[in-house]
């Protein structure tokens, strides 16, 4: 029998311990190379590159998507030339967003907008996120500011209260011609030109001029369109009353027709001061005879121009005027006119008128204790022409009526019949 070795005693731990230990398994010659290195690498560093842009995805949408800080609707003005970070700073200050100004640039450059945002006046709703503003910015979607052109104004006064307007940038480089513009409500974004804002006003003029003159009644005693302007401006400045627009027409084009002169006291002041419109005190005695190229007591048919920039309703009255025989026109004492063919009616009228003017007068002057009350105020200076007016009540009329002569003028020769003082009110 073969001798065995002695058996040493070991603790348990060195039991399981192998005797020798077996050395590594070699790699294969596929795993070594370098080729499988560098795709392991790639694949290694797209993976990271994966979870990195989920990541940053995931963030982004939460930046993009979550509610606004602002706690109430409210208009910023982007300014013109306004880089990125201008505008993530504008809207910081503004309270529209709270993001840092590269996160806004990175945003922008996420949603591929670079390029479009505009300046402009913007209204941001409540609570918008970052991506509903870039989206309003880049769409556009200015505030759009009414402006309303009263009619009867002349260009001179629209121009005055266009450079009044601060939303509106630069000046009219020259002043249009009178009855070119059409009053009407407008819509402009801030920062519109003036002179812009004229072409507009004169597009839209010539458009409805040309609808309402294919439309009028073919025995309307005017040659053009001009011709038709000038007697709707003179219609404008007569009367406010949009009822009766076209029966003051009616009187103008009968008179028009019988080669009677107008004799309508806003061509008189118009041909006193011009653009300025308006002549701040009654019509002299001395002015009713001057002679004016547009002046309708002086002169026979229509004035060379307009006298204001009438209206879409008195463009229509004048070119479809009422079917009446009416020549003479007077204030009511309401706010509006009576009118009459005869000169005798007229004056009846005018008498009515008279008297209760007369009665308000002595109405607002009150008696003293046991006394008589007082007589009338004393006439107007000998060269004035007192008003034929009485006082219209708030939203009546829409601009103040023209002085009227009290005493009509001796008749001069029309080219059919005597012609009195004619269209008081």
């Amino acid at each position: 029998m073969s001798e065995r070795p002695p058996i040493s005693p070991r603790s348990p731990r060195a039991a399981l311990e192998p005797e020798q230990v077996p050395p590594p398994p070699k790699r294969s010659d596929r795993a070594r190379n370098p080729f499988v290195i560098v795709g392991n690498a790639i694949i290694t560093l797209l993976l990271i590159a994966m979870l990195g842009a989920g990541g940053v995805y995931y963030y982004g949408r939460q930046v993009l998507e979550a509610p606004g800080p602002l706690k109430d609707d409210k208009v910023v003005n982007i300014p013109q030339r306004a880089g990125k970070r201008d505008i993530a700073e504008t809207l910081n200050k503004e309270g529209v967003t709270d993001v840092n100004p590269w996160v806004f640039i990175a945003s922008v450059a996420a949603l591929k907008a670079s390029s479009d945002l505009k300046p402009g006046e913007y209204s941001f709703q409540k609570n918008a996120s970052l991506r509903d503003v870039i989206g309003t910015i880049v769409e556009g979607k200015v505030v759009q500011h009414s402006v309303t052109i009263p009619e009867g104004l002349t260009s001179e006064q629209i121009v005055a209260r266009l450079s009044d307007n601060d939303i509106f940038t630069g000046s009219v480089r020259e002043l249009p011609r009178e009855g070119t513009l059409l009053p009407e409500t407008y819509k402009f974004p801030r920062g519109t030109p003036r002179d812009q804002v004229i072409q507009r006003m004169q597009q839209a003029h010539k458009r409805v001029l040309a609808e309402i003159w294919e439309r009028r009644s073919q025995d309307v005693p005017v040659k053009t369109p001009e011709q038709l302007v000038t007697l709707a401006s003179i219609v404008e400045k007569e009367t406010g009353k949009p009822d009766e627009r076209s029966r003051v027409a009616a009187v103008f084009t009968n008179r028009l027709r019988q080669k009677i002169k107008l004799q309508s006291d806003p061509t008189i002041i118009y041909g006193l001061v011009g653009g300025k419109g308006t002549l701040g005190r009654p019509i002299k005695r001395s002015e009713i005879t001057q002679p004016s190229p547009y002046n309708t007591y002086v002169i026979e048919g229509l004035p060379p121009g307009p006298i204001s920039n009438p209206g879409r309703a008195s463009l229509e009255a004048a070119a479809n005027p009422a079917r009446t025989r009416d020549l003479y026109f007077v204030a009511d004492g309401t706010g509006g006119h009576a009118f009459t063919e005869t000169y005798d009616a007229h004056q009846k009228n005018v008498a009515k008128l008279r008297a209760m003017e007369k009665q308000i007068q002595n109405d607002t002057v009150e008696p003293a204790d046991d006394a008589q009350a007082p007589a009338a105020a004393p006439p107007a200076a000998a060269d004035t022409a007192p008003t034929a007016t009485t006082p219209v009540r708030p939203n009546q009329q829409k601009k103040p009526p023209a002085a009227r002569p009290a005493n009509p003028a001796p008749a001069r020769q029309g080219a059919v019949q005597p012609t009195p003082q004619v269209i008081q009110r």
